[in-house]
């Protein structure tokens, strides 16, 4: 893909003929890395970006030439790729394994890894020892953290260790046995309270906030209380970026979809019809034909 081609909002900076400004030029250029202060500019021009997660070489490679500005290697993996029924068990070990693909298929998107359940809570040195390993070995850009105003200290020395943290706040799956289940949080009386987590985190360092399963007004009463971009995933469209799993964004998970969740293509059927043609040819003997033989 050609800079030209890159999707909004980051155009190509053209001029025409005479020198002047073009369409496109109304855009900032187009930068070779996405970074966190791309983000922050996108916000502050009222423009938006898009997030997909990723965990492996080939979709990084295709959601990178797309245009798409952020890849998330979420801890989602757990129940999107490895199995499990939540995301609890996936270790730092494993997401540095799915990091390392992203970061080498991925040539200009921004590459943030979640920091998984277990690796952080016990202390801001227990902290950034993960995000190390991540920044390290898995090659990722910046970290997500799950958690509210009490872990702004947290935050704080992830930020002066020159680690990039983007804040989750909301629903955090995380938390799901703490919160209940899958509810949507900062409902009522509570809309105030994840209002201040933003507003804390935001202080603390965090580049942007995540927020999940929150009533749309309540996310953009957060937007329009912290100055860093907001993303959201179930939270309406006023955040600065939106997040989803790619998988349900493209129809590959089957079974019942969460209300946020929009399906934009039907991957899962063509997988299958290209599976079950591929067996049909085997078994009988049509494929490998002469012109796949040596």
């Amino acid at each position: 893909m050609t800079s030209a081609e890159i999707p909004a909002p980051y155009g190509t900076g053209a001029r025409d003929a005479d020198g002047g400004a073009t369409a496109a030029a109304s855009q900032p250029r187009t930068p070779a890395r996405i970074r966190t202060h791309h983000l922050q500019q996108a916000k502050n021009d009222g423009r938006r970006f898009a997030m997909l997660t990723a965990y492996d070489q080939y979709a990084a490679e295709i959601f990178d030439d797309a245009g798409i500005e952020v890849l998330l290697v979420g801890d989602s993996a757990a129940n999107n790729v490895l199995g499990y029924t939540t995301t609890l068990p996936i270790t730092v070990d494993e997401m540095i394994i799915f990091s390392r693909a992203v970061t080498n298929g991925a040539a200009r998107a921004l590459v943030v890894c979640d920091l998984p359940f277990g690796s952080y809570e016990i202390s801001p040195a227990q902290a950034i020892e993960s995000s190390v390993r991540l920044m390290k070995e898995g090659g990722v850009h910046a970290v997500k953290m799950e958690g509210g105003r009490h872990y702004a200290d947290t935050v704080r020395a992830l930020a002066t260790a020159g680690i990039p943290v983007m804040a989750h706040i909301g629903f955090t799956p995380q938390s799901e046995h703490a919160l209940g289940g899958y509810r949507v949080q900062g409902r009522g009386d509570a809309a105030q309270e994840l209002i201040d987590d933003a507003v804390a985190l935001a202080d603390a360092g965090a580049f942007c906030v995540l927020m999940e399963m929150v009533p749309a007004e309540v996310a953009a009463a957060v937007d329009r209380a912290v100055r860093v971009p907001t993303i959201g995933i179930g939270a309406g469209n006023s955040t600065t970026g939106q997040v989803l799993v790619w998988q349900d964004m493209a129809g590959v998970r089957t079974g019942r979809q969460p209300r946020f969740v929009k399906q934009f293509a039907d991957v899962r059927s063509v997988l299958a019809a290209a599976a079950t043609a591929y067996g049909e040819e085997v078994r009988n003997g049509t494929f490998p034909g002469p012109e796949h033989s040596f």
